[in-house]
């Protein structure tokens, strides 16, 4: 897992034609916005998470986020265990995200 800054996760998502980005949030949470073209697996529910994930392209660089970056740091050591190899965690999640936020 690698820490990333809004600045240097936009930059990365912008020239990473092998990103997926991941919103690891809650249904509520997200009904606040999301970052475009994120998909939702809530790393809340373990259940529905471990069966989300298995629909993942394992090739894939995993760009993942929440409302703070906790959640996400620990979805993203989760995806590593579960054979996923590059992941991306955005430091301070949504809080400090600058970036654009569309509706879900």
């Amino acid at each position: 897992m690698t820490d990333l800054t809004s600045k240097e996760w936009q930059v990365k998502i912008e020239i990473d034609p092998n990103a997926l980005i991941i919103d690891v949030r809650t249904p509520e949470e997200i009904e606040e916005g999301i970052i475009p073209s994120s998909v939702n697996i809530d790393v809340m529910d373990p259940e529905a998470f471990m069966e989300g994930i298995k629909s993942l392209d394992p090739n894939k660089n995993l760009y993942v986020y929440c409302r703070s970056g906790r959640r996400s740091a620990q979805a993203c050591l989760i995806l590593e265990q579960q054979g996923f190899g590059t992941t991306y965690n955005l430091l301070g999640g949504m809080l400090e995200w600058d970036g654009e936020i569309v509706e879900p």
